[in-house]
């Protein structure tokens, strides 16, 4: 009876009521389980350790929200574009996916206002926004299930947040402008990329390392080279955009 009896004071004291109310507001889902929403937003710098082998931080929850959100927009995309290839779907997939859009759409949801981290600061140039939307999407999946989870992606996240048929028409060449970056700012730039096929692989994997000044400044995976370097080229454009704001 103790453990309930914990987690509903928790629930219903003033921060517990304002923070069931903001998971309700941006996910449309009432929390049955509002611990996983909680950790949800833990990051692993402002992690809380109840034992040696148990920690309390958003990581696995970030892992899971990331494979059901990918899982769900593959949906969307295959129902809503009959006629494209499987090149066409991967690759817009990536770039709704993409490590800038979800750190915005975190940014819009409000996240930042509930995310602990360490040391306290901005976290607006950061992954820690999109980390913990994966980890929102995480939550909901084990609270709620995956029509829960598939409902708040496609009506919160893809129809509010982002313009798909933008996404479709403007196709960004990563790769250029970052070559056309390190033109510009005197930096050499160059990608690495290794091919994989693991045992359980149905399809070859390509790991491509933007490098810029003999140091990795983007990482990226794709299903073919020039998706893993158009991913990795669009991450190390948003760290060097992220170094010279900072």
């Amino acid at each position: 009876m103790l453990i309930p009896l914990l987690k509903s004071i928790k629930l219903f004291s003033r921060k517990g009521r304002k923070f069931y109310r903001f998971i309700n507001s941006i996910t449309g889902i009432r929390p049955g389980n509002t611990d996983l929403y909680y950790q949800a937003m833990v990051h692993k710098s402002a992690e809380k350790r109840f034992s040696k082998n148990k920690s309390f931080n958003n990581e696995r929850l970030e892992y899971l929200g990331d494979a059901i959100l990918g899982a769900v927009v593959a949906q969307e995309l295959y129902l809503l574009f009959p006629h494209e290839d499987e090149g066409f779907l991967t690759k817009t997939r990536s770039r709704i996916v993409s490590r800038s859009n979800l750190n915005q759409i975190a940014l819009e949801m409000g996240l930042q206002q509930w995310i602990q981290f360490h040391p306290p600061g901005d976290i607006s140039q950061t992954h820690i926004l999109g980390d913990a939307l994966e980890a929102i999407i995480g939550a909901i999946f084990l609270d709620k299930g995956y029509g829960s989870s598939r409902r708040f992606i496609r009506d919160r996240i893809l129809t509010k947040y982002l313009d798909l048929k933008e996404i479709v028409e403007n196709d960004t060449n990563y790769k250029s402008l970052l070559i056309e970056w390190g033109q510009k700012n005197k930096c050499p730039v160059q990608f690495i990329t290794e091919e994989y096929k693991g045992k359980e692989e149905k399809n070859t994997v390509f790991i491509a390392r933007a490098v810029i000044n003999n140091k990795i400044s983007g990482l990226g995976k794709g299903y073919s080279k020039k998706e893993a370097e158009q991913n990795a080229a669009n991450e190390a454009l948003e760290n060097v955009q992220s170094d010279s704001l900072s």
